[in-house]
């Protein structure tokens, strides 16, 4: 008899089964087996909240499979991945399964590589229940936040909505900023810059008015900045103080998923989404010649900064060889960690950190590469000694005034001669040297001049930078970020401008309701706050029905007294005019919301019941006569491309149409997916392929 371990995922399945050999049998759960049924609440508030779990729908054939799998097993590992979601899987399996729970058959493993399962396999322990009660703490919150809320937001605003505990309160920070932006009033202030010459020395270099002896003189308006210009005219600029010194960067912590999340968008353009599926892929297993399947990245979803000392020496030695002892600093760096991490695993980090990324390449899509180039990196750099900086800061004065002028030269690279983070800091900072300069020596003025500038209005929230707001107030988890911003983007609550996140016209209404009527529940405070209770749970600190009977009679009472306020009274949204005018009234028509979607309507029903379908063109025509080609799905869901000249053309393709002819015989080249995107031409007998150009995912 073999043992049978069980995983989430088959790539993760297939990976585990080469390490650990013919002995075992390893299968997938495909992530959660049993959960609270979607048709009805599934929770018994009147009997201290039981939950009524149930097979998924449709998992109901794998879950034989298991029984069967488990009975014949000599012993049954669940080793579904080391979170709060992990553990729940584990917790339902164990039930379905018929084990113990108190049996030592959970198995963890913060990277998929042969250490990291032995060590796994040789250390089983109990389920931990603290931790399943605390995720079922937090499904069964949003169950009834969703299920109560949901029907009175759709109620007053539209049939069909939802509301949850923690979308909405993304979507409130999303909402409040755009009131930030448009509350605010640009102030204006102006700026002295003059650029300087050394003697002996044709190049210039840049000094920034300060003030004068007294202190720093903000510069408001035109009058006042040119008064000043007129007094510093014709009059020597002098060297009055000159201070040399050091500077020492330290190089940014290892990743967790926050931070991955931003640093892969601010570098390759990844969104969220994407991140996390190649690292799901890097971490679950990669083919690597004939090493073959390792995960090549540790657990993905964390927020600790903590390494394996086993890590740290395979680190250390590789920085060593590379660049000898000095690149190592003196005494490791210590990161500070938020307060509120929880320490379950390691930060995110290669598994073999002698493994380089261009040795790992040829095994890579180009996306895994990318993203395993910039952990691995991250992580290197993070062991690596500060870049030290020989800086120059000069006061110069002229007449009255004080001007300010300041550079560094790099006297040791350090960890920049390997990776310097996107997010650092680098505001203020003036580059290069200043000339040799010394105090009385006077400088000669080759320009001066005044500048108006305007303050800005504060940036709309991008994927990662509500990734950061939501971590920095303690809403959310790791493990949640990605899917918080997905839901109000898929709901339509907010749309996306370039990077920039917008709320739509329905965001705003159904965030006005929400924030007007349930202020003290769904807000950034309070949901933080739940998290903290949510650990303390996990901790075995705190009560998970004690903490949901004090949610939910608070959350009832506000329901209750939100349905009495509001009753009769429903929120009219703005209607989005279209460019089509109804031809059988002559009206503007608009697009409407119906249960299967969005269409175009006349404003004037019911007197006018025309109804147009909204049909999204692409920039390509029809190959076959000429027409807009359309975007359509299958009956299953499945997108493919037709013409707009459908019934009297009956074109159709699963790949997408361009622009482009084919330079061998002049046809319309496809867009051909695949693990490497292609251009292709599909006319028979012709052939021709090409390598797509790769396009930042903005």
């Amino acid at each position: 008899m073999s043992k049978l371990v069980i995983v989430e995922s088959p790539p993760k399945a297939k990976t585990i089964k080469k390490f650990l050999g013919p002995g075992y049998e390893v299968m997938a759960s495909m992530g959660h087996v049993r959960d609270l049924p979607e048709n009805r609440l599934s929770v018994d508030v009147k009997n201290d909240f039981a939950p009524r779990y149930a097979i998924i729908k449709g998992k109901e054939e794998l879950v034989e499979k298991l029984k069967a799998a488990a009975k014949n097993a000599e012993c049954v590992y669940l080793a579904a991945d080391p979170d709060r979601e992990g553990e729940a899987i584990s917790w339902h399996l164990a039930y379905i399964l018929g084990l113990d729970i108190k049996d030592t058959n959970r198995v963890t493993f913060n990277e998929i590589t042969k250490s990291g399962l032995d060590k796994g396999i040789a250390n089983p322990r109990n389920i931990d229940i603290n931790l399943v009660n605390s995720q079922q703490c937090r499904r069964i919150l949003d169950r009834i936040v969703g299920y109560r809320l949901s029907p009175f937001v759709s109620q007053k605003i539209r049939r069909g909505l939802s509301a949850g505990r923690v979308q909405s309160v993304a979507l409130r920070m999303i909402c409040d900023r755009e009131d930030e932006i448009r509350a605010f009033v640009p102030q204006e202030y102006w700026s002295i810059d003059a650029k300087l010459t050394a003697p002996g020395s044709k190049k210039s270099f840049p000094a920034e008015f300060y003030g004068n002896a007294d202190g720093k003189i903000e510069l408001t308006d035109k009058a006042q900045t040119d008064a000043i210009l007129a007094e510093l005219e014709g009059k020597p600029f002098t060297v009055t103080t000159m201070k040399k010194g050091t500077r020492k960067k330290t190089p940014a912590p290892p990743f967790i998923t926050s931070t991955l999340q931003q640093e892969a968008s601010r570098k390759l353009g990844f969104r969220s989404s994407r991140t996390m599926k190649i690292a799901q892929e890097l971490y679950e297993g990669i083919e690597i010649g004939d090493t073959g399947a390792v995960g090549l990245i540790t657990y993905m979803r964390t927020d600790s900064l903590r390494i394996a000392d086993e890590a740290r020496a395979a680190g250390n030695d590789y920085i060593t060889k590379r660049w000898g002892d000095k690149y190592l600093p003196d005494k490791p760096h210590k990161f500070k960690q938020r307060a509120n991490a929880q320490d379950a695993h390691e930060a995110i980090r290669p598994t073999m950190p002698d493994l380089e990324p261009e040795q790992a390449k040829p095994y890579l899509s180009a996306d895994q590469y990318k993203l395993y180039k910039l952990v691995w990196e991250r992580f290197i750099a993070s062991l690596m000694a500060h870049c030290v900086h020989d800086t120059t800061n000069a006061e110069i004065t002229c007449g009255d005034y004080i001007f300010k002028a300041s550079g560094y030269t790099v006297h040791f690279e350090g960890y920049t001669a390997l990776y310097e983070s996107a997010l650092e800091d680098k505001s203020g900072e003036a580059t290069g040297a200043l000339p040799k300069l010394e105090k009385d020596m006077e400088l000669k003025a080759k320009s001066i001049d005044g500048t108006q500038h305007f303050t800005q209005p504060p940036a709309r929230y991008t994927e990662d930078t509500l990734t950061r707001s939501l971590e920095e107030n303690g809403v959310g988890r790791p493990s949640t970020y990605l899917a918080i911003v997905t839901t109000v983007l898929n709901r339509e609550y907010v749309v996306r401008e370039g990077k920039a996140l917008r709320p739509t016209e329905l965001g705003e209404q159904i965030n006005k309701l929400i924030k007007e009527r349930f202020p003290k529940i769904i807000n950034v405070k309070f949901t933080a706050q739940m998290e903290k209770n949510l650990d303390q749970i996990e901790q075995g600190d705190k009560d998970w029905i004690e903490t949901l009977h004090e949610f939910h009679d608070n959350f009832e009472k506000t329901l209750a007294e939100a349905k009495k306020a509001m009753e009769g009274i429903t929120m009219k949204l703005p209607e989005e005019e279209t460019e089509f005018i109804c031809e059988k009234c002559g009206k503007r028509m608009v697009i409407k919301m119906g249960r299967y979607g969005k269409f175009i309507a006349c404003p004037g029903y019911p007197e006018c019941k025309n109804i147009k379908k909204i049909v999204n063109e692409i920039d390509a025509d029809c190959p076959e006569c000429g027409k807009k080609v359309v975007v359509k799905k299958s009956h299953r869901g499945r997108v493919f491309y037709g013409c707009s000249g459908y019934p009297e053309c009956n074109f159709m393709s699963w790949n997408e149409p361009t622009k482009e002819k084919c330079p061998q015989c002049g046809k319309i080249l496809f867009v051909r997916k695949g693990k490497v995107p292609k251009l292709a031409c599909t006319a028979e007998g012709c052939g021709y392929e090409r390598v797509m150009e790769e396009k930042s995912d903005t």
